[in-house]
């Protein structure tokens, strides 16, 4: 499903013209080649567009446009009247003093950029369904199976990719019964048809293949293992690497299929439990049994799931989808205790996000012999029924150990990472920034204001500030793990400059339900943002998420008065903050330019910063 998603300000005038004639072409001035991720913010419309993986812009022909400002990681700002344009092509220039020493060292190479960019024959078409038929032959950890792949082509076309792990064998390729021949580039399938396809035409293929899947990524891809009273335990877990380790797909974040099916055969021994609904099982003399799994839903490629082992199950009630739990024997009374948090962690989510976006799939809590991931409709748990991460206090501030923090994490995930995706790995923070934040209004559900705002100034001592939260784009790069707790404290800190607590609940309720469904990038967020609270956040946005570093507001004392500016990377940062004596704290305003408060003498040492809810670092000039 390939669905493109609009600013606010878009839809109307859209709806009326769909004709995008001002395009612009955004390239490196040194190596001419495109330049993707590019923002282009028109000012007089308040509105950030992204430039494509071929550098191209389109400015729809009913803004008003006059003054543009083009802003991409790693080059130095352009601004220019766009009147005075003469010709579409913008060329940028690489400021050195941008650019990040360690994503310096990153080295990528063809196969990143085949699986990590939204290329031509991934572009020409529009996924719509996948079937998909697997065999595990435990014993052997060899697996062999059929994805059936139906896809509604863009433009005329007579080649498309669909991408495999080059540890995994195609078998062959059938369209219309016939096989067809393809090329191979790394884990990337080039597949060739005897005659163009046409546009706004559905296609189906069938796609065999088997093998020994590699282990690989954090959780290991596709993992063979054991429970602890010796019997198999298998299970899938291929963020990062990608779900091509195990199954044959259009293994990118941009498009998904409208629904799904799985089915998945196994030792009849053993049980499978993956996405959607059980719609039947059944039994084979051989010693086999087949799980047929339906999917109602868009899903990400990463989030399809195997777990297979000895499960037992129990239910719960609540609102009108179904919650299961499946666990270990062993371990199914120390789950009845735990999971006793999921149901509260619901109807929390579900008040401040909106209702849970697949009710007919309904919610799964399976556990994992590892941490856990957000798995759709499925999640994966493996912090061993504790509290905390594996009954740490891992923020240790005193909260953590209140609640289990796998459980509450990867459930957020069904709202921002399952529901709302981000179209290319280098936004990840809208999955992982947005549910840590997640945990944070799980704790104010529970247990109020104040505990939220002393667990998320926790995270601060796991920020590192030395990579950008956006990290390199179209080259399947997960980036730095500031997107996690950076992220969260980055909107703690817009909570904060809204300072309207109904106004940023029902902005956040909004958002999830305006996005619900949808593969989104960071321009879609500012763009919602910027146009639901009448704000230009886009500086806050660049510094936060374009450089390591933290604005610094810088300050001076001086008898009577108090001086502050900001330092910031972004040329023109400007951001409201509270300072002010302890327990009357009000709004100041500071730019890169230096300004003035007055204040009693007696009183200059009290004057301190609200850090508690802005995210910044201060710097005394004059302390010694």
């Amino acid at each position: 499903m390939v669905k493109q998603v609009l600013p606010l300000s878009l839809i109307f005038l859209i709806s009326c013209s769909a004709n995008l004639t001002n395009q612009l072409i955004i390239s490196d001035e040194t190596t001419s080649q495109p330049i993707e991720g590019a923002w282009v913010f028109i000012e007089e419309e308040q509105t950030v567009l992204r430039s494509d993986i071929y550098g191209a812009v389109d400015i729809p022909n009913e803004f008003e446009v006059k003054n543009i400002e083009i802003t991409a990681k790693n080059y130095e700002p352009l601004s220019f009247e766009f009147a005075s344009l003469e010709n579409p092509y913008i060329t940028l220039i690489i400021d050195s003093s941008r650019i990040n020493p360690i994503e310096t060292q990153y080295n990528f190479t063809k196969a990143d950029t085949l699986i990590g960019s939204y290329g031509k024959y991934r572009a020409n078409n529009d996924l719509l369904f996948y079937d998909l038929d697997i065999k595990i032959d435990i014993a052997n950890k060899y697996i062999e199976g059929k994805n059936t792949i139906r896809f509604k082509m863009l433009r005329n076309d007579n080649k498309i990719q669909i991408d495999l792990h080059d540890s995994l064998g195609v078998d062959k390729i059938l369209f219309e019964d016939n096989p067809l021949t393809f090329n191979r580039k790394f884990s990337s399938i080039f597949i060739d048809f005897p005659q163009v396809l046409k546009e706004n035409k559905t296609y189906e293929i069938e796609f065999y293949y088997s093998g020994y899947p590699l282990e690989t990524g954090r959780f290991g891809g596709i993992v063979f293992n054991e429970d602890s009273l010796g019997n198999p335990w298998v299970f899938t877990a291929c963020q990062g690497p990608g779900a091509n380790v195990w199954w044959p797909n259009k293994d990118q974040q941009f498009d998904e299929p409208d629904s799904m099916n799985i089915s998945v055969t196994i030792p009849s021994n053993l049980r499978d439990i993956s996405n959607g609904q059980l719609v039947f099982k059944q039994d084979f003399e051989d010693g086999w049994t087949k799980y047929n799994w339906k999917i109602s839903y868009p899903i990400n490629n990463y989030s399809v799931a195997l777990n297979i082992g000895n499960y037992v199950n129990f239910s719960d009630n609540y609102r009108d989808y179904p919650i299961d739990y499946y666990v270990q024997p062993y371990n199914l009374e120390a789950a009845k205790e735990q999971f006793k948090q999921v149901v509260p962690m619901l109807e929390c989510y579900e008040k401040h996000f909106g209702d849970y976006p697949f009710p007919k799939d309904g919610y799964k809590l399976i556990e994992v012999p590892y941490s856990g991931m957000e798995h759709q409709t499925a999640v994966a748990y493996g912090n061993l029924f504790q509290n905390g991460y594996l009954g740490r206090d891992w923020t240790g501030v005193g909260i953590s150990t209140k609640f289990d923090f796998i459980i509450i994490h990867e459930s957020g995930h069904e709202w921002f990472g399952n529901s709302i995706t981000a179209a290319d790995d280098s936004d990840a923070w809208i999955h992982e920034g947005w549910t840590t934040y997640a945990e944070a209004v799980y704790v104010e559900c529970m247990w109020g204001y104040q505990d939220a705002l002393k667990y998320l100034n926790g995270y601060k001592k796991l920020v590192y500030n030395r990579e950008p939260i956006i990290g390199p784009t179209a080259v399947n790069h997960w980036p730095t793990r500031d997107m996690y707790f950076k992220g969260a404290l980055f909107l703690n800190t817009l909570r904060s400059i809204v300072d309207d607590d109904d106004l940023w609940w029902k902005m956040i309720y909004d958002y999830s339900h305006y996005f619900r469904g949808e593969n989104i990038y960071t321009t879609d967020v500012l763009n919602y943002i910027n146009k639901y609270l009448e704000m230009n956040l886009k500086p806050i946005f660049e510094q936060y998420l374009f450089f390591a570093d933290l604005p610094i507001l810088q300050l001076k004392y001086n008898n009577d008065t108090v001086s502050y500016r900001w330092q910031a990377n972004v040329n023109n940062f400007n951001m409201p903050v509270k300072a002010g004596l302890q327990g009357d704290f009000h709004f100041i305003f500071p730019t890169k330019e230096w300004q003035s408060e007055s204040i009693a003498a007696d009183n200059i040492n009290n004057w301190k910063v609200d850090t508690d809810r802005f995210y910044i670092n201060i710097d005394k000039l004059n302390d010694n």
